[in-house]
């Protein structure tokens, strides 16, 4: 019997959770709540539609994060990672005051929809790859939202999918203009390597199979060819797999969801695509209102 699967919500600290939560509240909501009036703290039930057929559900820590930073409750009837099926759905039930449930609907249906956008497309992408019998990582990128990274990348791990570096600090990346303004990839991976040392990898952007040559014999572990058309990718890639055995080939830029397939090749290690969060659709939830939980005569 294989091990279960790691649950993807378990990387993410508890207080990361809060510290996001209080943000996006305090954005929807810096002072007051005029249509709180209406509604009162009267205790209130709400089920949490999926309108978008066969879509994969992620960002449900961050969904339970705002409520609970509201005094609200939320019970889950899917895990993380599953598919919604072909008809609309209620995947969790959220209970508490009318006006903090209110409070917390719009910064938690946002996080969720495009969480769960992003894991969805990544579904599809692996999907692609297993298909084609192709052995390598389908990856993202560093074009994500400003300050809504951590989510981004968060989806990507519920969506199968590798989530590349988080950001500048987690693994060197020499790209075209760190090369041009090093004068060459000999110097720039130099000087990469004297500050990083043995515990970063360097990953050199080339746009010849001649300049992945040179990133490799200076030291690069992996090397990215960009912009390569597909035929001249797998030429490329594998004149550096048989040249330097261990050297890490990743492909980069051009490729969409219709292409990938064009794109698998056994010397090649790494696909990696804006696409998975740039212009990625997302999914259709709605948070519906369904009745008082006790007689509003004893509430505000």
């Amino acid at each position: 019997m294989s091990p279960p699967a790691p649950n993807a919500a378990h990387s993410i600290p508890p207080h990361t959770l809060t510290r996001l939560a209080r943000e996006w509240l305090a954005e929807d909501t810096p002072n007051f709540d005029p249509a709180g009036v209406c509604v009162g703290s009267q205790e209130v039930e709400a089920r949490l539609l999926c309108k978008t057929p066969h879509s994969i559900l992620a960002g449900s820590p961050f969904f339970t994060a705002v409520f609970t930073e509201l005094g609200c409750t939320v019970d889950w009837m899917y895990e993380e990672g599953a598919d919604s099926g072909p008809d609309a759905i209620t995947h969790a039930v959220v209970r508490g005051p009318a006006r903090c449930l209110l409070l917390g609907e719009r910064p938690a249906l946002n996080c969720l929809a495009r969480a769960s956008g992003i894991a969805t497309r990544c579904s599809q992408l692996q999907a692609m790859a297993r298909v084609g019998g192709w052995h390598g990582e389908v990856a993202g990128t560093r074009k994500t939202t400003p300050g809504f990274r951590l989510v981004e990348k968060y989806a990507m791990l519920v969506g199968n999918v590798s989530m590349h570096r988080q950001d500048l600090s987690g693994m060197v990346m020499l790209k075209d203009n760190h090369v041009w303004a090093s004068e060459s990839i000999t110097q720039a991976v130099k000087a990469a390597r004297s500050v990083c040392g043995f515990s970063s990898k360097i990953e050199v952007e080339c746009r010849s199979a001649e300049e992945g040559r040179e990133a490799a014999c200076a030291g690069a572990d992996i090397v990215m060819l960009d912009n390569f058309q597909p035929q001249e990718l797998h030429v490329a890639a594998r004149a550096l797999k048989e040249a330097f055995p261990t050297l890490v080939i990743e492909a980069s830029g051009g490729v969409t969801q219709e292409n990938l397939t064009m794109y698998f090749s056994p010397y090649v290690d790494i696909i990696s695509l804006g696409c998975i969060t740039q212009g990625c659709p997302v999914v259709d939830f709605s948070l519906k209102v369904q009745k008082p939980i006790v007689n509003s005569s004893l509430q505000e």
